[in-house]
């Protein structure tokens, strides 16, 4: 196994369940030392089961939808290990899939919050410690739901991290900073363990939800979803030195589905 993350500490966001947690494990088997940052317990699990005498892995809890939750989290990882050589955001993921003009004003401002200002709050907090050490790399999760149906307040908060990735990219790079992104299409995950809805579906919703399922797998290439470790490989590539000289640019991995 590669040791690209050897002597690094990397912070990554969303890391209880799905991508979040795959990333870390991959990072974590190749020595980085790490801090998982979540507002559920069960981060503090995931760390447990990655720790092993080669990385230390600890957690956080904490709500990045606000920028103290944000801060507390960069506080962390400073205390912890002094510095932050990667932060990947990976906070984020539609809440509701329905019409634009079903959605009510209170859920659309909750899509926001949700996948947009935890990628604004968190690399805010970090980006003054990457400057003062003279670097670092920052990998957040957008999607290729940019252009998707059902979920347009969701899409509108993952263009607004692309149009992040492409603009700090240039303000951060005479700092030695890279700023990148990937776009995750469909993706096969288990069942999460702290569902983003946990309202019971109408017969209305699943047929809505249905539509987008069967928009991302029409639109992919290969017809299907992408596994957990397809979506992390690429994560934790653009994280490492291999990407450094990768800037400024949001990968899709959506088997060819462009967003």
């Amino acid at each position: 196994m590669s040791q690209r993350f050897r002597g690094k500490a990397v912070v990554v966001t969303g890391a209880a369940q799905g991508i979040g947690a795959a990333v870390a494990q991959r990072i974590a088997e190749e020595g980085g030392e790490l801090l998982l940052g979540d507002r559920s317990p069960l981060v503090a699990q995931v760390a447990e089961t990655l720790t092993s005498g080669e990385s230390a892995v600890k957690s956080h809890e904490c709500d990045l939808e606000t920028f103290d939750g944000a801060q507390g989290l960069i506080d962390a990882a400073q205390e912890t290990f002094g510095k932050i050589d990667v932060l990947i955001n990976n906070v984020g993921g539609t809440i509701w899939t329905k019409p634009y003009q079903s959605y009510g004003i209170e859920e659309i401002q909750a899509e926001i919050n949700r996948s947009l200002y935890p990628t604004l709050w968190t690399t805010r907090a970090a980006l003054g410690t990457m400057i003062a050490q003279g670097g670092g790399t920052i990998v957040n999760v957008s999607s290729i739901a940019t252009r998707s149906i059902n979920r347009v307040p969701y899409a509108a908060a993952k263009g607004g991290v692309n149009a992040l990735t492409a603009s700090l990219a240039l303000e951060a790079a005479p700092h030695g900073i890279r700023v990148v992104a990937t776009a995750p299409g469909g993706t096969s995950a288990p069942p999460r363990a702290v569902p983003r809805n946990t309202a019971e579906l109408s017969e209305q919703d699943k047929r809505w939800y249905q539509q987008i399922v069967d928009q991302t797998t029409e639109s992919t290439y290969f017809k299907r979803y992408g596994t957990l470790e397809e979506q992390a490989a690429p994560i934790v590539f653009l994280a490492s030195g291999e990407a450094s000289y990768i800037t400024g640019s949001v990968l899709p991995v959506g088997g060819g589905d462009q967003g």
